[in-house]
């Protein structure tokens, strides 16, 4: 049965000799979009860096909050 199996699996796996067989059939517009699909799956294979970690207070002092922050806007006095 393992036999049976592996010939099944090796049928529905492309080679790269059916690959390069099905590409070269394929008109020089569509060659193109498998050549940039291509390109975009190894970009998207490639590993990310990881982002640097944050340290706290960084930003401390960057922002600057009006002392009268917390209170009512002048523009919603008609709805008190």
């Amino acid at each position: 049965m393992t036999s049976r199996i592996a010939k099944v699996l090796n049928e529905l796996t492309m080679t790269d000799l059916q690959l390069y067989s099905q590409i070269s059939s394929l008109p020089a517009d569509l060659k193109k979009e498998v050549s940039d699909f291509v390109e975009f799956l190894k970009q998207k294979a490639k590993p990310r860096a990881k982002p640097k970690e944050r340290k706290f207070g960084y930003a401390k002092d960057f922002f600057k909050m009006a002392p009268d922050f917390d209170e009512p806007l002048d523009d919603f006095k008609d709805y008190r």
